[in-house]
C-alpha cells in the first residue's frame, strides 16, 4: 500500500513539475531553411503571424525550455516571435510575466527585416545566484534571472569583470555596424543542446556569449533592470 502511494505521489509530482510547450492555434505556415528565431515587435510591421505557443510549468533549465519552444517555432516555419500577455482587463504593461505559464505569438519575417541593435550590449545574470558583476568599473548587483544592456560608444573601451579570483573579464568597443551582443554570467559548464545553432556557442571562464535567438528568449523570460 506504502509502495503504491509513493508511486502515485511520484507521478503527480511529475505531472506538476513537468513543462508542456503547446501550438495553441496555426493560422499558417511558412516553408524556409532559417535557422534563426529572433524576438521582434509586431506592431513594426513586416512580419507574417503563424501560430500562437503555450508554455505551461517553470523550469530553470533555460536552454531544454527554448529547445522546446524552438523545435514547436520550426514545425510552423517561425523565424520570429513576441511575448502575447494574457487576455486580461488589466492594461498588458501592467501585467506581471509568469515564467510558469505564458504564450508567445510566432511568425514568418524576412531576414532582410529584422531590426538592428548596433553596438548594444545585453547582460543576463546566472539562473540560480546573485552576483557582483563591474561593468566599466562600477560595482553591477545581478539577481537571479535578470539582465541589463549598454551601449558601447565608438573609440572607447567598456569592460566587465566578474569580479573573483581567477574570475573572467572581458573589454568591448563600439565599432561601425557592430551587430548586438549578449553575455551571460555563470559559473556552471556549458553543453550543446539540440537546436542547432541556436543557443550557447562560446564560453570564456565566467562569462559566456550567447546565440541571439537564445538571447532573445531570455529577454522574455528575466526581468530586466537599468
Amino acid at each position: 500500500m506504502k509502495k503504491s502511494v509513493a508511486i502515485l505521489m511520484m507521478i503527480f509530482s511529475q505531472i506538476l513539475l513537468g513543462q508542456n510547450v503547446i501550438l495553441n492555434k496555426v493560422v499558417k505556415t511558412h516553408s524556409n531553411s532559417d535557422k534563426v528565431f529572433y524576438k521582434i515587435n509586431p506592431e513594426l510591421g513586416n512580419s507574417e503571424y503563424l501560430a500562437e505557443l503555450e508554455v505551461q510549468g517553470f523550469s530553470d533549465d533555460d536552454p531544454k525550455v527554448f529547445g522546446m519552444i524552438y523545435k514547436k517555432a520550426k514545425e510552423v516555419g517561425a523565424n520570429a516571435f513576441s511575448y502575447q500577455p494574457f487576455e486580461t482587463i488589466e492594461e498588458a504593461g501592467a501585467q506581471k510575466f509568469d515564467p510558469a505559464h505564458y504564450k508567445l505569438n510566432l511568425y514568418y519575417v524576412n531576414p532582410e527585416n529584422f531590426p538592428k541593435e548596433n553596438n548594444v550590449v545585453y547582460f543576463f545574470a546566472s539562473p540560480y545566484k546573485t552576483q557582483n558583476i563591474a561593468l566599466n568599473n562600477v560595482n553591477v548587483v545581478f539577481e537571479p534571472r535578470t539582465f541589463t544592456k549598454k551601449t558601447l560608444n565608438i573609440g572607447e573601451v567598456f569592460s566587465v569583470s566578474t569580479k573573483k579570483l581567477l574570475g573572467a573579464s572581458i573589454k568591448l568597443s563600439g565599432q561601425e555596424n557592430q551587430p548586438v551582443q549578449h553575455y551571460q554570467f555563470s559559473a556552471f559548464s556549458v553543453n550543446s543542446y539540440p537546436y542547432g545553432t541556436a543557443g550557447i556557442n562560446l564560453k570564456s571562464g565566467d562569462i559566456t556569449r550567447l546565440e541571439r535567438s537564445y538571447a532573445d528568449f531570455l529577454s522574455v523570460v528575466y526581468q530586466e533592470f537599468k
